[in-house]
């Protein structure tokens, strides 16, 4: 006899399939979903030797099965923990009005343009759902509104604050002078510079949007999933910011 279905089995089916949603969303680019066909044709030859009877694959195969935690662990160790930390997160814009949202992406892109005429560098990191604690710590803590002339001042070479990135908050610029990681993967352009990597490193362990100023030629660049994105104008940076931030 089938049992009737409950309304707390269709809530079951909706949460797994919205964890199993956003989980896609959240790898979606990354190198996540590429390891992540990797496992599913390691199951397809575990199948396809357990069916056929090919024991010497079938015992490597199922050595490897029985460890699949611990393997998962290792490898999305960064994923993981890019997933935990984004748990309870406020959604960016949040806490302040839609006028200073405006202002926000005007003031950022208006600064940025500024710097690249006078090849000012500079790194801008912008947070997400993802916590920047543990790198804002390491530099200057400030609180202040994104305006165009404070970040080109922090960024002049005079300034105390310049080297390291920028870090910003919920509309507002929480640090600078920041450490940043340097990029993992090993195909990245050699004409990129420290800045470049960072920004490219940071992106690859958080979901934060870095900003690049080339401080050799003046060109704007952001970085965002692991990825970068170079030769951009003002109008396409604020763009590229309305997408990912807005």
């Amino acid at each position: 006899m089938i049992q009737s279905l409950r309304w707390q089995d269709i809530l079951d089916i909706l949460l797994v399939a919205f964890i199993i949603y956003r989980t896609f969303v959240f790898i979606k680019g990354t190198r996540a979903v590429q390891i992540i066909i990797g496992f599913i044709i390691v199951f397809f030859f575990f199948y396809f030797s357990k069916k056929f009877e090919l024991f010497t694959i079938g015992w490597i195969l199922n050595n490897f099965v029985g460890s699949i935690v611990l393997i998962i662990v290792v490898i999305f160790q960064s994923d993981i923990r890019r997933i935990l930390l984004a748990i309870g997160r406020s959604p960016f814009f949040k806490r302040i009005s839609y006028v200073k949202e405006t202002l926000f992406y005007d003031e950022l892109s208006n600064a940025c343009v500024a710097m690249g005429q006078k090849k000012t560098g500079a790194l801008i990191v912008v947070e997400r759902e993802i916590g920047l604690e543990e790198f804002m710590e390491i530099g200057i803590m400030l609180d202040a509104e994104v305006n165009a002339e404070l970040i080109i001042s922090i960024f002049q070479q005079k300034s105390p604050l310049h080297d390291g990135a920028m870090i910003i908050r919920e509309g507002r610029i929480r640090a600078s002078g920041c450490i940043l990681p340097l990029a993992l993967k090993g195909d990245i352009d050699k004409r990129f510079g420290t800045r470049h990597r960072a920004a490219i490193g940071i992106t690859e362990v958080t979901d934060a949007l870095a900003v690049v100023v080339s401080e050799e030629s003046g060109k704007l660049s952001y970085a965002f999933r692991g990825d970068i994105f170079t030769n951009m104008s003002g109008e396409e940076l604020k763009s590229a910011l309305k997408e990912h931030l807005g």
